[in-house]
């Protein structure tokens, strides 16, 4: 499954530069001209062709291998997967709530942070919603994803349901249309919109364990061809479809929300790369893909923090007011990439560390393994 890893490591570069193509304040450079922005968004929209959706299609994938290979108690499997991913995620809820407050000493925002901690309101939120960074909300997801595994096991039997993903994320979109439009309480629509956006990623699932059953049976050499040959192009067409969205951030220096085709174009683009690697099964891959995707949920988890620590830096020196917005995102992708990777990979040889980026046990684990080693 070395294609499988060079996907996930594809992933992990388009998450990386879509968060490095922004300004400091996370904006498509609104203070720049509109001819700056060009680039700038121009990589963000490169970067898309593999963001954050991506990374649920891939868990939800080898969860369909997972439960097809030895199907566990729902108890069980769920239980192996609240230890693989809340305990880390636990761990990254608390570091990033404080973190977060160097960036925002340094760019004077430092009493609005310390504000928010304050607030056991926004800690349920944290850890609930993933709100301690702008990242963190992909774990609890996808932990309520698995919840659904039950059902998404349906389309391995019959990969046709795949195709419900397009209702699925038509429907979240509607609800969620609805649920802006109505007065309510911030923090309270906010546990409304995650609910119904995990209800419409369940289509993920499907998608996924469609995907995983046509795998599974085999697909022959000229067929994976065909899919590969397939998947550029709908890629592609999804691609088209985004241009509005990036074409009015270029025009306005704010992200606009995606309503109509970009939305589509945006949420259906991980599934179209995906089947572009399922068919691309059959080449041969280097085994170095395979070496590099073990380190990329950590590279998912550090890489704002990598960004941050480039952002300050570039801000405290005065050398960001001397660089044109292309250079900034250049730059920073350039130095917040390597050093996510080499960080994780160095954390992966320290015991202490190496769960908190899922490569290694939990630190309950430590005695008992230690005790059936001197056994």
């Amino acid at each position: 499954m070395v294609w499988f890893d060079a996907n996930r490591v594809c992933a992990a570069l388009g998450v990386v530069l879509i968060h490095s193509s922004t300004d400091f304040a996370g904006k498509p450079f609104a203070t720049a001209e509109v001819g700056e922005r060009i680039v700038p968004v121009f990589l963000r929209s490169i970067g898309e062709f593999s963001g954050s959706e991506m990374f649920f299609l891939f868990s939800l994938f080898l969860m369909a291998m997972r439960v097809d290979k030895k199907m566990p108690e729902y108890k069980v499997a769920i239980g192996q997967q609240a230890t693989r991913l809340l305990v880390p995620f636990a761990f990254w809820v608390v570091f990033y709530a404080f973190f977060r407050l160097l960036k925002a000493e340094t760019f004077g925002y430092g009493p609005y942070i310390w504000e928010q901690l304050s607030h056991w309101q926004n800690w349920v939120g944290y850890f609930i919603l993933g709100k301690s960074q702008y990242h963190m909300h992909f774990l609890p997801t996808l932990f309520a994803l698995f919840l659904f595994y039950p059902i998404m096991r349906i389309a391995t039997r019959y990969p046709i349901l795949g195709l419900a993903v397009f209702a699925t994320l038509g429907a979240m979109n509607t609800a969620q249309a609805f649920l802006w439009s109505l007065d309510l309480d911030p923090m309270f629509r906010d546990y409304f919109v995650r609910l119904f956006k995990i209800w419409g990623y369940v289509g993920y699932g499907f998608a996924a364990f469609a995907l995983y059953g046509l795998w599974n049976d085999g697909i022959p050499r000229g067929e994976s061809r065909l899919i590969r040959r397939g998947g550029i192009y709908f890629a592609g067409m999804a691609y088209l479809a985004t241009l509005p969205f990036y074409g009015a951030a270029v025009q306005t220096g704010a992200w606009p929300v995606r309503a109509g085709w970009d939305f589509y174009g945006h949420f259906l683009m991980p599934i179209f790369m995906f089947c572009l690697f399922v068919g691309g099964q059959h080449m041969p891959w280097s085994q170095n893909w395979s070496k590099l995707a073990k380190y990329t949920f950590g590279v998912y988890l550090i890489h704002p923090m990598m960004i941050d620590l480039y952002d300050i830096a570039a801000y405290k020196s005065g050398v960001s007011a001397l660089m044109d917005p292309w250079m900034i995102v250049v730059s920073r992708y350039a130095i917040a990439l390597p050093c996510s990777f080499a960080l994780t990979i160095g954390l992966s040889h320290i015991k202490l560390f190496a769960w908190t980026i899922g490569l290694g046990p939990n630190p309950w684990e430590w005695r008992s393994g230690a005790a059936k080693a001197g056994s």
